[in-house]
């Protein structure tokens, strides 16, 4: 009787054991499409965090390239202006000095015939003339 007992308890220790382990079995199961769910999810998060953070990056690219472009056209224009204003001013140099040259060469010519007009004893605007 008692190896009847004996086995009777052996078998039911083989039974609850098997049940636990295909409780276990289970458990395991769940726990590893959990994770497996898990882990896709997270995965669709990073790829759409790196998939935002590329296109703040193109545009950030973008708004650079558009100040550049910018400043770009500022600074030719500033060119275009500096060089209007130096091509005026030479311009104005360019008469003054025309004007204070011819005012030079008449009173060069003057004092020509200045000279020749009292070596000759005759006007100044006779010298002139000659």
């Amino acid at each position: 009787m008692r190896k009847v007992a004996i086995i009777a308890a052996a078998l039911a220790a083989g039974l609850v054991v098997s049940a636990c382990s295909e409780k276990t079995q289970d458990n395991a199961e769940q726990a590893a499409d959990s994770a497996g769910n898990d882990l896709e999810n997270a995965a669709d998060d990073l790829g759409n965090a790196a998939e935002n953070g590329a296109d703040k990056a193109g545009d950030a690219a973008a708004d650079v390239g558009n100040s550049l472009e910018q400043a770009a056209d500022n600074a030719g224009a500033a060119v275009d202006k500096a060089a209007d204003k130096a091509a005026a001013a030479a311009g104005t140099a360019a008469e003054k000095a025309s004007a204070a040259a011819d005012k030079v060469g008449e009173r060069a010519e003057n004092a020509r015939a200045g000279l020749e007009a009292g070596a000759q004893n005759e006007s100044v605007d006779k010298a002139k003339q000659d």
